[in-house]
């Protein structure tokens, strides 16, 4: 039997290319997406949640028991956003998830998309720094089966999906070059996809995995 993974954040980037690579890998058996409004996706992997509030999960604790991982890819830029705003989304809805989860399997593995820069020691001068090295460290004192914390800077998209950036459209043609000349900085969508379902399988020496460490995982 194959894994049986939950996946948030569908409407960006990364949780888009995440869920395309789940569907495309055998090793996945089934997917269910949890969000706001539907992912717009029909496989015969694919189940959907669909809820209003993240902090209201109490009605779907039994329909996400079973689940082998989490790959939590929910998240929001802290441009135009309150420093209060920015911290309710990236640290108290991330925790409220994963404890819900928690609550109910302690068996999974948990992998959150967190970012390049992002500060361990919480002491940095950034904001969003800061609170998602406290997002990363409250995450680890969990008692799951295992905690990643993944950090890719610079993402090469998978062509034809619908929510890339338009900033990384125009800059594909870097992506061969970026990763030549500065290989810790340079990942692709599909890389970052295999290294969170191989870290679930093989699982990893560490808990937090920069770039060379998700190329490496997507290698395995």
């Amino acid at each position: 039997m194959g894994l049986k993974v939950i996946i948030t954040g569908t409407s960006g980037m990364v949780g888009e290319g995440i869920l395309y690579e789940c569907l495309q890998n055998e090793k996945i058996e089934s997917v269910l997406v949890v969000g706001r409004k539907p992912c717009g996706i029909e496989h015969e992997k694919l189940k959907e949640i669909l809820i209003r509030d993240f902090f209201n999960l109490f009605e779907i604790e039994d329909k996400i028991m079973e689940y082998d991982a989490c790959f939590f890819c929910l998240g929001t830029t802290s441009v135009g956003k309150s420093k209060e705003d920015y911290f309710r989304i990236t640290y108290e809805l991330t925790l409220h998830f994963a404890k819900t989860l928690q609550k109910v399997n302690t068996q999974m593995t948990f992998c959150y998309v967190s970012g390049y820069g992002t500060d361990s020691t919480e002491k940095s001068k950034t904001n969003w720094a800061r609170v998602k090295g406290k997002t990363e460290n409250e995450l680890m004192t969990l008692s799951f089966k295992q905690v990643f914390n993944y950090r890719p800077a610079f993402i090469k998209p998978i062509k034809g999906l619908k929510h890339t950036h338009k900033y990384y459209k125009y800059l594909n043609w870097f992506y061969p070059i970026g990763n030549a000349l500065l290989p810790k900085l340079v990942t692709s969508l599909e890389e970052l996809g295999l290294a969170m379902i191989n870290s679930v399988l093989y699982g990893y020496d560490k808990q937090v995995i920069e770039v060379q460490d998700i190329k490496k995982l997507s290698e395995l």
